[in-house]
């Protein structure tokens, strides 16, 4: 049993959480696990605004942290005590942005209980499909589904679970408020630059979209909800968004002439504020791609991580998959790659209670021992290097962005003389366990470097005070003469990522 499955085993997972770290809002979705099916039990928001201080250079205000911070202690409070594994938590458009929010983020996980992602626009337009796809009714038809959020859009084409086209734009009803309404005027002349920066973010995939074959319309999160309840509010549309229903909301909106003055039934205080701008994004979205209609979705993004974390569950990981169509993709080996992710495991397995391995642990490193030559595809010459900007910079279903950065330096670092320098990106606590991860894929990746077909069962690996001793039988050895030459130089390396590499023979029959 793998570690993986030992640890799965272990922990019965009967309730699961989705927390969304958004732009405009933070989302809790607690849900109870029946037999496959998800219930959910709990639904907890707050309207942190968090868009609203990101700074120029890429920081958070204090004020919006401790809005943030505030916000992620109460829901620790529900949440803390579930096990590992069981909570999945993601930051989006924002914190894509803040790149001086590590501190930040520390401080996010300890309040929260749970680590946090960081997702890219992709995986977030996937995981929002995903949620939409479960919360509708099947009708087999391919679907657009539009989600505008405090800092970006995402728009998918899907059909069933399945998203075909992934975009995610850089406007959302707070970015857009706090570059042209924040003083709270609306005159005819902010509102038409507003609405023609709207259009040429949609103009680049609007021929696109618009060939995509889609049917029907779906809306999904707070400020497509919000404008729902205004146009049902005001007997403009029965059901849904109509084009025609969202033409007279749009007009009442610029009549209005400030955010303040905005007085619609169903339109609430807290809203309010960003409701301008993101009825202005909805109505450009409706122009350009020629949605007549739009049905809503009481399922986004909170809701599609549960599913993906109960796919996960069902050993039905996205990311395993984005994997195997990787090395598709760029010709990888994959009979050779195999060979090395099963040594690196079964090494792994060896130390992983003296060196405190975790699932996560095992995850990064298989991903990184089955793509460790995607790079060979582009050219052999340093391959590694190659290897490392595909898997950092991909799109990459299910991925995380640190998912990403962690296989990607492991792959960086797997041959020629390694740099420790390269994981100075990841938090002191992540730092240790990929160097030590580093230590078990390098040896998998000699063991095999004659790309023998044989599996090496007898590699025998522990933990020494200074490094580790690795034993392999005497007549393995003689059958395979320049592995240990291999392992001689592999020791010197080892040193730069400061381990001793201890090697035995072993003489026993």
């Amino acid at each position: 049993m793998t570690l993986l499955k030992t640890l799965r085993s272990q922990a019965k997972r009967d309730t699961v959480a989705a927390v969304d770290l958004g732009s405009n809002s933070f989302h809790m979705v607690v849900a109870r696990n029946q037999h496959g099916s998800l219930q959910v039990v709990d639904r907890l928001k707050d309207m942190v605004r968090l868009a609203a201080g990101l700074t120029d250079d890429g920081g958070l205000e204090p004020e919006a942290q401790e809005r943030a911070l505030a916000c992620l202690q109460r829901f620790g409070q529900r949440v803390r005590d579930l096990p590992r594994g069981s909570v999945r938590a993601v930051g989006t458009n924002t914190l894509r942005q803040a790149s001086r929010s590590q501190h930040f983020l520390v401080e996010a996980e300890a309040a929260l209980g749970h680590p946090i992602e960081i997702v890219s626009g992709v995986e977030e337009a996937r995981l929002v499909y995903l949620g939409v796809a479960n919360s509708v009714p099947e009708d087999g038809q391919r679907r657009l589904v539009v989600d505008i959020g405090g800092g970006s859009t995402e728009l998918i084409v899907g059909e069933r679970t399945e998203a075909r086209l992934m975009e995610s734009l850089h406007m959302g009803c707070v970015n857009m408020t706090a570059r042209f309404l924040a003083n709270g005027s609306m005159d005819k002349s902010t509102a038409r630059r507003l609405e023609e920066a709207v259009l040429m973010e949609l103009e680049p995939v609007q021929a696109q979209y618009r060939a995509s074959g889609w049917q029907h319309a779906v809306g999904a999160s707070g400020t497509i909800k919000a404008v729902q309840a205004v146009v049902q509010g005001q007997g403009w549309s029965d059901q849904g968004i109509s084009r025609a229903a969202l033409d007279k909301l749009r007009q009442a909106v610029l009549k209005a002439a400030n955010v303040k003055r905005l007085r619609f039934p169903g339109l609430s205080a807290e809203r309010r504020p960003v409701f301008a701008a993101g009825t202005l994004v909805l109505h450009g979205v409706f122009q350009a791609l020629g949605i007549e209609h739009m049905q809503v979705s009481d399922g986004a993004l909170r809701e599609g991580l549960l599913y993906d974390l109960l796919g996960r569950m069902r050993n039905e990981d996205a990311r395993d998959r984005t994997v195997r169509a990787l090395q598709s993709r760029y010709q990888v080996d994959q009979v050779q790659a195999q060979r090395v992710a099963d040594t690196a495991q079964r090494l792994l397995l060896q130390v992983a209670a003296d060196w405190q391995l975790a699932e996560e642990d095992e995850r990064v490193l298989q991903w990184a021992a089955l793509l460790h030559e995607i790079g060979l595809d582009i050219s052999h010459s340093q391959y590694q290097k190659h290897g490392e900007y595909v898997v950092r910079n991909a799109d990459m279903a299910g991925f995380s962005r640190q998912d990403q950065a962690e296989a990607a330096s492991l792959i960086r670092v797997h041959r020629r003389k390694p740099s420790e320098l390269i994981f100075e990106e990841f938090p002191a606590k992540r730092r240790e366990a990929l160097r030590r991860l580093a230590v078990l894929l390098r040896l998998a990746v000699v063991l095999h470097r004659g790309r023998h077909p044989q599996p090496i069962d007898a590699a025998e690996l522990a933990v020494e005070p200074q490094g580790v001793s690795l034993r392999l039988p005497i007549d393995w050895l003689t059958h395979h003469p320049l592995t240990m030459a291999d392992l001689e130089q592999e020791g010197g390396y080892l040193k730069a990522l400061g381990f001793a590499l201890n090697l035995e023979a072993d003489r026993q029959p």
